[in-house]
């Protein structure tokens, strides 16, 4: 099953978006990036 996490890149979302690939699930992430730190897009890209 597909996840969306909004807010994705941020501190709170991130740390879902792992837990939860971690678990199995499919995680979209949707968010602006506007206060988002290079350093954790790069760690989301590097599960897929």
């Amino acid at each position: 099953m597909a996840v969306l996490v909004t807010g994705g890149a941020g501190y709170i979302g991130s740390h879902t978006a792992v837990a939860l690939h971690d678990a199995g699930r499919d995680v979209v992430v949707v968010d602006n990036y506007a206060n988002s730190s290079p350093r954790v897009i790069e760690a989301l890209r590097a599960l897929t």
